[in-house]
């Protein structure tokens, strides 16, 4: 039964529907071979036939009679059984039981009759309480001889020459996984009945890439392209619905019992009204986390035994559950299991601008630094020294699609600038893009202690002293043109005065990203145990300025804050 559709998620998970007539038995029923390992109650069999009816469906394992070609000397003998032969039978390897020398090989002529073998049933009798075996085949074979039956082992049969042209395959009796649909028929059962699946089940992702070109004069053309894996089932013209976030499964560890299996393999605010997967899902409304980046290695999901194992490719840290769900519709996509596809999605033209940022993080106070040994403190130095600015484009997402969490590939004309990450943004919303470091832009910080008043504030019954600081950035535009420029200075402790108009604000580093340096939660952070009553009277502050620099201008912003110590 195909795969008509089949709605695919980031994570990789898909939701497929089978449909199409399938031939039933005597009783009007339809068996499939093919079973799928759906998410727990995702898996929804139906009848899309006037005349028959799902009553219920169900999973078993079956022995099924599978033809293969027979590639050794034994299993060319099973095939053609009845079979006119000419057999040379070895003799025994170190000589006869009474002693005799062997003798040389002999060569005859036989009727293949049978190879004896042990039934299912047969075997159940003996031990009832087993599960059911296939049959047990011996490692003899009857021959019809002038003689008689000869009983031979296959070890001794050194040739076989048949006298007409052998049968090249062989039914092998095997335990397959089937499904079983039991319809009601309205009057007669037809030989076909129009059938049909949809579940929910890991095994197909899809990874976007981005390619943007800018012009240098605000306009960029966006190019968004799908990589396509595929670890689940072949898919032969179907029609592709790629989907930006991803729902909510909560049952996604566990497999449906239909299954019959334990191992499970780990898987747009408008769906187009023809897509009948896209339409059994629903919008989301979700923010987007900062801090995406591809993951390094490579997803390789356990696979049930027998199995290879799944691999999915890389992941894209941080994209997914936090967006809006969107879903792009291709039609005419084929992708065989094992196989990855690179298909083009969609392409637009979004305006930029070229900004300029400077984030100044947060450091430890005086008295936390000298509780660092000489190796910790030259790290930190090194840490917050020499801060740069970055170059970054800021996208005005004014298309039709909102922009996903991906890699972005940037140029100029034909010329590479950078490879970036972009973020999620929905539509009306913008998004930066890092080129590079603004070397042509100077950064020069410093600052003092200009203050410090013992027994300043009294609380529980304890003193602390107030430790007043002022510090200044002097920026220089050494670049042939203006630059806006972005400045963010974080301190531990309150803002008590910033020029040039800085706005000042309260953060928490637990909350706000951007408190945070790239790359995650600073690593000197864990080097001292903070005591209880610091956050009750140090919160952490930020001033941010947005200046305009002319060429060859230098720019000096100025702030003072304090911070309180026991």
């Amino acid at each position: 039964m195909p795969v008509k559709e089949v709605t695919v998620f980031k994570d990789g998970h898909a939701l497929l529907l089978h449909e199409g007539s399938v031939a039933a038995d005597k009783d009007g029923n339809v068996t499939l071979d093919y079973l799928p390992n759906p998410v727990l109650g995702t898996f929804w069999p139906f009848a899309d036939d006037p005349n028959a009816r799902l009553v219920s469906t169900g999973s078993s394992q079956q022995v099924v009679s599978v033809e293969r070609t027979a590639l050794a000397l034994r299993e060319l003998i099973e095939a053609n059984i009845g079979a006119q032969v000419s057999i040379t039978e070895l003799p025994l390897s170190s000589g006869r039981p009474d002693g005799m020398p062997a003798t040389a090989p002999v060569t005859y002529d036989a009727t293949i009759v049978s190879i004896p073998q042990q039934s299912s049933e047969e075997l159940r009798t003996t031990d009832p309480d087993s599960v059911e075996r296939l049959p047990v085949k011996g490692n003899v074979v009857l021959l019809k001889t002038a003689r008689g039956t000869k009983v031979v082992g296959f070890d001794r049969i050194a040739d076989v020459t048949f006298k007409s042209d052998p049968k090249g395959k062989l039914g092998r009796d095997e335990f397959r996984n089937v499904l079983t649909l039991k319809l009601a028929w309205k009057d007669k059962p037809k030989e076909t009945a129009r059938v049909g699946m949809l579940y929910l089940q890991k095994g197909i992702r899809w990874i976007p890439e981005y390619k943007v070109t800018i012009d240098g004069s605000g306009k960029a053309t966006v190019k968004l392209q799908a990589t396509l894996l595929n670890e689940l089932t072949d898919l032969t013209d179907v029609t592709a619905n790629l989907v930006i976030g991803v729902p909510s499964f909560a049952f996604k560890e566990t497999a449906d019992p239909i299954a019959l299996q334990q191992a499970m393999a780990q898987l747009s605010p408008y769906f187009q009204p023809n897509v009948q997967t896209a339409n059994m899902m629903s919008n989301a409304i979700m923010t987007q986390q900062a801090g995406a980046r591809m993951g390094e290695r490579a997803q390789a999901e356990p696979a049930a035994p027998g199995q290879p194992p799944m691999n999915l490719g890389p992941e894209v840290q941080g994209a997914g559950k936090n967006e809006d769900l969107f879903v792009f519709t291709l039609q005419h996509v084929s992708l065989k299991k094992g196989q990855r596809l690179v298909i083009p999605v969609t392409e637009f033209s979004l305006a930029y601008k070229d900004v300029y940022t400077l984030q100044l993080p947060f450091a430890p106070p005086a008295e936390v630094m000298r509780s660092f040994d000489n190796n910790r403190q030259g790290e930190l130095a090194r840490m917050l020294a020499a801060p740069k600015a970055t170059h970054k484009i800021r996208l005005t997402n004014d298309s039709g699609y909102p922009l996903t969490t991906a890699p972005a590939l940037i140029l100029r004309g034909d010329r590479v600038i950078a490879q970036g990450m972009m973020t999620y943004t929905p539509i009306g919303s913008r998004s930066d893009l890092d080129l590079t470091t603004a070397v042509n832009v100077r950064v020069e910080k410093s600052e003092r202690e200009t203050k410090r008043v013992n027994n300043a504030e009294r609380w529980n019954s304890e003193d602390y002293a107030r430790v007043d600081l002022s510090g200044s950035v002097k920026l220089t535009n050494y670049s042939d043109k203006a630059v806006d420029l972005e400045i963010t200075r974080y301190v531990l402790g309150t803002i008590d005065a910033a020029s040039d108009k800085g706005e000042v604000t309260a953060v928490s580093t637990f909350e706000d990203p951007d408190a945070i340096p790239p790359g995650g939660y600073p690593n000197w952070w864990t080097w001292y145990p903070w005591p209880w009553w610091f956050q009750h009277f140090n919160p952490v502050s930020q001033v941010t300025w947005n200046q305009h620099i002319e060429p060859g201008k230098p720019l000096e912003l100025s702030y003072a804050w304090h911070y309180y110590w026991r």
